[in-house]
């Protein structure tokens, strides 16, 4: 395998681990059993097993967000703004999820992992944002504060999802989208039931 090649299918191994044992419990021995080699190979493409893992989890989160930008380039600004918060919304055993939650509770720990959590936060911050001032360019949303707003609406949807994937039975997805939807309704001058209609 090409250098690029190894490191990738390090990765992968990683998150074959990681959606079994979580990311904390990920060591660089069960990443070598996975693939079937030694640790040594590990420690040849990554300096620590923090890299491991914030490799693994960026590679999960950035399939995410291109994903949602995608979907969510152009169109209606409600539109836009509801397909985001249901994109955010965990839908049953969602890994992706529970991968954020891994890598936030690790990143108190791992300044890699922290670095990585941060900048990938701060996209999906950004294209919330984005979202927002087009809204208010369109004369659709009233929002005196377009960054302050996005950090606001992510902050609670962030808090939302994890309550969906950690206590399922306190607070589902309909619960989430249905208060999520009402703070941004209200941060963003629409009307009551506006994204619900969308």
């Amino acid at each position: 395998m090409s250098p690029t090649d190894r490191r990738a299918a390090i990765v992968d191994a990683a998150l074959a681990v990681a959606r079994r044992k979580g990311l904390a419990a990920t060591t660089v021995r069960d990443v070598a059993q996975e693939m079937g080699t030694s640790s040594g190979l590990i420690h040849h493409y990554f300096d620590s097993m923090d890299e491991v893992l914030a490799a693994a989890f960026e590679q999960v989160a950035a399939e995410d967000l291109a994903e949602t930008e995608a979907m969510l380039a152009g169109g209606d600004p409600i539109a836009v703004l509801s397909g985001f918060l249901r994109s955010y919304a965990p839908v049953g055993d969602d890994w992706a999820f529970q991968l954020w939650l891994d890598a936030w509770a690790e990143a108190a720990r791992s300044p890699v992992l922290r670095a990585t959590s941060a900048r990938l936060n701060l996209a999906w911050a950004n294209l919330l944002e984005r979202a927002i001032r087009a809204g208010v360019a369109d004369g659709v949303f009233r929002c005196p504060d377009p960054t302050g707003a996005a950090w606001r609406i992510l902050s609670l949807v962030d808090g939302l999802a994890l309550q969906v994937v950690a206590h399922q039975t306190i607070v589902d997805r309909a619960d989430m989208l249905a208060w999520a939807g009402l703070a941004a309704e209200r941060e963003l001058g629409l009307p009551t039931g506006a994204l619900a209609a969308a």
